[in-house]
């Protein structure tokens, strides 16, 4: 491995930095988005019982909010149930927009380092043809040996940039999807929170199976 990268170049050097950040960026979002963590399926019938109960006041909620990313914003939508729907659905928004940048965080990052491995590589297969040129212009076309190095930094850089990039834009679209179904979700839930509070809806079945 070592002598690999030392035939690649200095190049070598970004590329893999570029890839240790990826696969540290994978890892936490796999461990980050898991959906169990950012949108329980229980949190609204739960909501209703403790209401039901009486038992829906600020240690509820603010139980609630620490719990988890649609936990906090369905409290914040609960600090204003007693105003009418616009101001309580105008909080959940609010704190939903936060809610989703931390979602979104180092996705950013991820989706750089697939844009930017693939120009890494390929000017490292410039500066390798270069010195290929360059070794051509001093020694001729007849000592294979003093083109292989301009021939192997070129190539070298390329396949490692290209095995970055590929995986690291195949996870980037991965959890912006990932994302995206989170953030749908939470508005179901959020929707369907006001709903209830308001007394625009009843609890379903399956919802009234949850908080039993």
């Amino acid at each position: 491995m070592y002598e690999l990268i030392a035939a690649g170049g200095w190049l070598m050097l970004p590329i893999l930095l570029c890839s240790i950040i990826a696969l540290a960026i994978v890892v936490e979002r796999f461990w980050s988005l898991q959906r169990k963590r950012i949108c329980p399926g229980h949190l609204v019938s739960q909501i209703w019982e403790w209401a039901q109960k009486g038992e829906l006041d600020a240690t509820r909620i603010s139980s609630l909010r620490s719990s988890s990313p649609l936990g906090r914003i369905l409290a914040a939508g609960l600090m204003n149930m007693h105003h009418d729907r616009e101001i309580m659905k105008e909080s959940i928004e609010e704190t939903g927009r936060h809610v989703v940048a931390e979602l979104e965080r180092y996705l950013n990052t991820l989706g750089t380092i697939a844009s930017i491995t693939p120009l890494l590589g390929l000017l490292g297969t410039v500066i390798g043809m270069i010195k290929v040129f360059t070794a051509i212009t001093t020694v001729g076309v007849g000592n294979p040996s003093a083109l292989a190095g301009g021939i192997s930094e070129a190539l070298l850089t390329t396949a490692a940039g290209l095995s970055v990039a590929i995986p690291s834009l195949m996870f980037y679209r991965y959890f912006r999807g990932r994302v995206d179904q989170l953030v749908i979700d939470m508005e179901q839930e959020s929707l369907k929170l006001v709903a209830v509070i308001h007394g625009d809806r009843e609890m379903d079945e399956s919802m009234r199976r949850r908080a039993s």
